[in-house]
């Protein structure tokens, strides 16, 4: 019979469980009702060491901290913001209790999948290639496509409006880390220089006068940040546009701080914007950003219905491929059915981690995508098998099996695409082109990595992946042996 073959995943339905905070030493005396005030959570952020020694007692060993603070001051592209939401969400408490504090915690809380991406640790990252040659800190170049200020025009039909520069929580990994967060002692942050007021009269003047755009990210940073009658009132004059049929609001915080989405103002206003967008025909949905299963608890599931209840249309996730979060099969589909079967939230794309600095570490392979990719198909419903996409500099997401070529020496994909970014209207090179992306050298063969070593000046490249704000950045050409 079916049910007795052996497959490589077997599908087991897990009930979601609240870890329980009690269990680390600064939330000892935490009360329900404090754990659901979202003001609370907001408050009791993680955002420096201090604070984290504060919250984690002896849990942890010196020798950690002071791996975590050598990466603040020489690798951290982010500063440190974790809600408490999403610090409980690491070494989850086991029917045997947690891991001795000191050494063995230590090692446990390290190995952490959301850890990995949230708190990144000097010994974390590569010594041999800790950014590639070729990481910006604008890797996707939206800023070089700002249509107004914040608004970024890529594709023909949709365009991505960063509403603000801050988050709930701060992620390692941040592809917008040129713009979000505070600045830290490796990268001085980019500011938005016109009023808020001003940019969304212009991002809306803008939309009004381009038909040709239906579809609008409205992201940040993360609207959970927005006043909710600021976020509100954007998103009514936003449909107030007749040619604009989809509306997506970026979110991680759906994750990360659920409390706020389960705020009455802010549902009741989800309402009211989703009545007057269904009487318009035009969807309203939510994308949130999940990178483990672990971070799928039942307040993250009562969020995500609450959203639904009130009328959006769906709420999908997006998830960054990364090493030691989900870069296994397993660790993808226990994900995806905790989302799809828990939470109702619909599996929808893994991207790629960009080339950002400080990276690589993160990073995944073309091949190894392409491999996660094929390992996953077939177990999920079609409608919520995910994508995963790389994002190449000036092409835009492309699912890992339509590369052009394929260099795996070199590291080197070749992508082409079939439409002109908002910066090409004179390209006339631009549909015939082939544009680049580059592998982790460290998974290269020994013969990739030598060339790299022998072509690269390490120096140049590295400085330049720091350059001043306003200046030229690298474009991704062919490169020839």
């Amino acid at each position: 019979m079916a049910t007795d073959l052996e497959q490589p995943y077997v599908y087991r339905r897990r009930t979601l469980v609240e870890p329980d905070w009690t269990r680390l030493p600064g939330y000892r005396d935490v009360t329900a009702a404090q754990w659901e005030d979202v003001q609370w959570q907001r408050v009791n952020c993680v955002k420096n060491v201090k604070q984290l020694r504060e919250l984690m007692g002896d849990l942890l060993t010196e020798s950690f901290y002071e791996d975590l603070e050598r990466d603040q001051a020489e690798r951290a592209t982010m500063s440190m913001l974790i809600p408490p939401q999403m610090m409980n969400t690491m070494v989850p408490a086991t029917d045997d209790g947690m891991p001795a504090a000191g050494h063995d915690f230590t090692e446990a809380f390290l190995a952490d999948p959301v850890r990995r991406y949230m708190i990144p640790v000097f010994s974390d990252r590569r010594s041999d290639w800790p950014s590639h040659p070729f990481a910006t800190r604008d890797s996707l170049h939206e800023h070089d496509m700002w249509a107004v200020e914040g608004l970024t025009h890529r594709y023909p039909t949709k365009v991505l409006a960063e509403m603000l520069p801050t988050c709930p929580q701060y992620c390692g990994h941040c592809t917008r880390m040129d713009l979000v967060g505070n600045s830290t002692p490796q990268v001085a942050k980019l500011k938005l220089a016109g009023k808020p007021v001003d940019r969304y009269a212009a991002m809306l003047d803008y939309l009004q006068r381009t038909p040709g755009v239906r579809d609008v990210v409205v992201s940040g940073g993360d609207v959970a940040n927005m006043p909710w009658k600021n976020l509100e009132g954007f998103l009514d004059k936003l449909l107030e546009v007749d040619t604009i049929r989809d509306i997506r609001l970026a979110t991680k915080a759906l994750m990360g701080l659920p409390q706020h989405w389960l705020q009455p103002d802010v549902v009741e206003g989800v309402a009211r914007v989703s009545a007057k967008a269904r009487s318009r025909g035009v969807s309203v949905a939510i994308h949130t950003h999940v990178n483990n299963v672990q971070s799928v608890t039942p307040l993250v599931a009562k969020a995500a219905v609450a959203m639904l209840d009130a009328g959006l249309r769906n709420v999908r996730n997006q998830g960054v491929l990364m090493r030691g979060v989900n870069d296994t099969p397993e660790q993808l589909l226990d994900l995806c059915f905790a989302l799809q079967d828990e939470a109702m939230i619909t599996p929808y794309y893994f991207y790629m981690c960009d080339m950002i600095p400080f990276s690589e570490h993160w990073r995944l392979s073309l091949r190894e995508a392409q491999e996660l990719q094929h390992a996953i198909m077939g177990y999920l419903p079609g409608f919520a098998t995910p994508r995963i996409v790389c994002d190449v500099p000036f092409v835009g997401k492309r699912w890992v099996h339509q590369v052009e070529s394929y260099d795996r020496d070199k590291g080197m994909s070749f992508w082409r695409k079939h439409y002109r970014t908002s910066i090409e209207a004179g390209d006339e090179q631009a549909l015939s082109r082939e544009y680049v992306y580059y592998d982790p050298i460290y998974t290269l063969s020994q013969l990739g990595q030598d060339w790299w070593r022998k072509n690269t000046d390490m120096d140049a490249l590295h400085a330049a992946a720091f350059e001043e704000a306003g200046a030229s950045r690298h474009a991704s050409v062919r490169i020839h042996a």
